[in-house]
């Protein structure tokens, strides 16, 4: 019976129905985010992730096959990006090390002290390349903690474009990050996003 509605809602999902994925969302959301909570220990982590995970699912709802079972497909979605996680925080500690390594004139609450200013310096500069919108979903989304459905509701605006949003934002400070930080651009985005 819940396989037939989800079936249903997938068909829709296939058809540009917010409103089916709108309902897969909530209906997957307590159980995905404990799954989560279980690996990385962080609810606002597992949260995250399960927010990129169903963004992911709107993004490539073409490739969807609605004769199958959606858990199945939702949970490996979810795994993978949970040992994106670890591995990038593996690498952001291995880059805090070398970068403190580096640094040998000042006792270790200065170096996190000028490591943290220059990192938000570059970090902001990113942040002036967002339009006035995707800044303000973006600070809403990292900064005040709120879900993407707090934001959709407050801004007026559907949970999809939220998402979209924000994926644009965090395209744009990849980019930015990239041409000033190189290859560690994306711990460097972990970095900040996980250090608010």
């Amino acid at each position: 019976m819940k396989e037939d509605v989800e079936q249903k809602l997938v068909a829709r999902l296939l058809n540009d129905d917010e409103s089916a994925f709108c309902e897969l969302y909530a209906l997957y959301k307590g159980r995905l985010v404990y799954f989560a909570m279980k690996f990385l220990k962080s609810k606002e982590f597992a949260e995250d992730v399960f927010q990129d995970a169903f963004a992911s699912v709107w993004q490539n709802r073409r490739f969807l096959n609605p004769g199958k079972p959606f858990a199945p497909y939702i949970y490996t979605v979810m795994k993978n990006r949970i040992l994106n996680l670890l591995a990038d925080m593996d690498r952001e500690g291995a880059l805090k090390k070398a970068i403190l390594s580096h640094a040998t004139d000042f006792d270790n609450s200065t170096h996190d002290a000028v490591m943290d200013a220059d990192l938000n310096r570059l970090f902001e500069k990113a942040l002036e390349g967002l339009t006035a919108q995707q800044k303000r979903i973006f600070e809403m989304s990292r900064k005040e903690m709120k879900s993407h459905r707090e934001i959709a509701a407050e801004m007026h605006l559907s949970v999809y474009t939220v998402q979209q949003h924000i994926s644009a934002s965090l395209k744009t400070i990849r980019s930015y990050l990239q041409k000033y930080a190189g290859i560690h651009a994306d711990i460097l985005l972990l970095i900040l996003l996980l250090n608010p």
